[in-house]
């Protein structure tokens, strides 16, 4: 299969390594608007204008499926993308509702949702959990740590900082969802700053755990073919996608 990943910048990136992880897709082409990130911050009106576009740039790789890897597109924007696509369009925010459902089967879990002001604002995360039978959920929009990791930074100081800023009032929750590409480059500090036994829902392996419940893929790709565009500064990207991907 020819996929397309689209992604409001490079966060989607972390979504790519999960899906080389499984070796589901012949070839791969990764979008990301940097022109426009970030879109966490914009109205849904817009967001959904550059959603569309992005499907229109897609169209000139017949491709058979795409992948929304920004959980602000995938919360706003999936059914008008699906209305312009000529191929099925499946979003990080469905997969990873259903991600959550699987890994949790007590419905009184605790679940903490993070993610940008927009997918925050959109509740989506949290009616499609109501539709599951999950109730105990507190979401916080955490965009400081967009840009902190697009600074490099995994760890330290300033990320404690940060995790005290946003969580001080915050107990303990069974699962925390990772509603933002960039937040898996985090985990690791996010897992020692609550629990080890905080369940990590990304959605990377999200969608990973989507396809392979609704598509048969009887054929493993070893060594897909990884194309990289972006609507400002592509060398940046692929600079990105070299550290990221380890490629």
């Amino acid at each position: 299969m020819k996929i397309g990943v689209f992604d409001s910048g490079i966060g989607g990136l972390t979504v790519v390594k999960s899906l080389l992880g499984h070796n589901l897709f012949e070839e791969i082409i990764y979008f990301g608007d940097t022109a426009r990130v970030p879109y966490g911050i914009k109205d849904k009106i817009t967001i959904i204008r550059y959603a569309i576009e992005a499907v229109e740039f897609f169209k000139n790789f017949e491709l058979d499926l795409i992948i929304v890897a920004c959980n602000t597109v995938s919360a706003y924007a999936l059914d008008e993308m699906r209305e312009v696509s000529d191929c099925p369009v499946i979003g990080v925010v469905e997969a990873g509702i259903l991600a959550t459902a699987n890994a949790l089967k007590d419905k009184t879990s605790n679940i903490l949702i993070i993610g940008t002001k927009a997918t925050i604002n959109s509740k989506a995360y949290e009616i499609g959990l109501n539709a599951e039978g999950f109730h105990s959920l507190q979401a916080k929009a955490t965009g400081l740590f967009v840009p902190i990791v697009e600074e490099e930074i995994y760890c330290g100081e300033i990320l404690e900082a940060t995790f005290k800023h946003y969580f001080s009032q915050t107990t303990n929750p069974d699962a925390i969802i990772l509603g933002c590409t960039h937040f898996p480059l985090i985990s690791d500090e996010l897992q020692n700053y609550f629990s080890k036994d905080t369940i990590l829902i990304h959605s990377g392996d999200a969608i990973v755990e989507y396809l392979e419940k609704n598509f048969n893929f009887s054929v493993k790709y070893n060594n897909p073919k990884l194309e990289f565009f972006a609507s400002e500064n592509p060398d940046a990207l692929k600079a990105v996608s070299k550290k990221w991907l380890n490629i």
